[in-house]
């Protein structure tokens, strides 16, 4: 009786936490189907009587929504695979190198990566980007955002790597492959798990980055999706319920991978932490 109990607590407090994250979302669900601004005014948190689908169509093509979605998409996506191509290389250099005290120092060295703020890099950034001359262009972001995340996905992926037994190495070796081929066939397979878990926070760190795109992209045709909601204008004023369809885009490919892959998410966060 008292476990039942304290399970029922338990699933209390998360509905009840649920409930707190999901108020906001549905209020801008409910807003993106409303009708104009006074429907919203006088009555924010109801269900609208009709559903202005078009809001949808309105915010996809007059607003810009597409031009941004896919620049967020194409970055982020191409951002997130190529840190995951030298974060891979790298951890895996780190966990098999023959030398450890100054694979042990190279791991240290990049750890320090994840103890500068983001924010205290914006104006060496910035510096670089204007020598580089690729200011107002993707690569000013695309390459921030793969140098940025690489820290972060070592850490995850040469813990993984580290777990991974050293026998089946041996085995690959004695069947005649060499370092290459026993990266790219026998541990990036047996990474995948850990891949998935590393491109989803990267790519979600791309989607919602806005400090960087909003500081060096200035061609309207070039801005990214946070950016372009906040310059979210009509001819005359804030139009509301198209903002909160412009949102729900923002949204929905979050909710989508979540929704798909987080039986992955959970395994490469949580396989790396038990010796094989």
């Amino acid at each position: 009786m008292i476990k039942s109990l304290k399970k029922s607590v338990n699933h209390i407090f998360l509905l009840g936490y649920l409930a707190i994250i999901l108020f906001p979302f549905l209020f801008v669900l409910f807003s993106s189907v409303k009708s104009n601004n006074a429907e919203i005014s006088s009555n924010p948190f109801g269900i609208p009587t009709t559903f202005i689908w078009d809001n949808y169509v309105q915010a996809w093509v007059n607003a810009k929504i597409s031009t941004y979605f896919f620049n967020s998409l194409y970055i982020s996506v191409a951002a997130a695979i190529t840190t995951i191509v030298i974060a891979s290389m790298a951890s895996y250099a780190i966990t098999r190198m023959r030398y450890v005290k100054m694979s042990k120092w190279l791991f240290q060295f990049i750890l320090l990566g994840m103890l500068i703020p983001g924010n205290a890099l914006i104006l060496p950034i910035y510096g670089l980007i204007r020598k580089m001359n690729i200011l107002d262009s993707h690569w000013a972001l695309y390459i921030p955002y793969t140098a940025v995340a690489i820290p972060f996905s070592v850490i995850i992926l040469a813990a993984f790597m580290r777990s991974i037994p050293s026998e089946l190495e041996e085995a690959a070796v004695v069947d005649g492959l060499g370092p290459i081929g026993i990266f790219v066939k026998m541990i990036i397979p047996l990474t995948v798990p850990a891949m998935v878990t590393v491109f989803i926070v990267n790519f979600l760190g791309n989607w919602n980055e806005f400090l960087l795109a909003n500081y060096f992209i200035s061609t309207d045709e070039l801005r990214t999706l946070p950016v372009g909601m906040v310059g979210f204008r009509d001819a005359y004023n804030t139009n509301y319920a198209q903002m909160s369809a412009g949102i729900v885009y923002s949204v929905v490919p979050v909710m989508v991978i979540y929704a798909v892959l987080q039986e992955q998410i959970i395994e490469g966060l949580t396989a790396g932490s038990v010796k094989g």
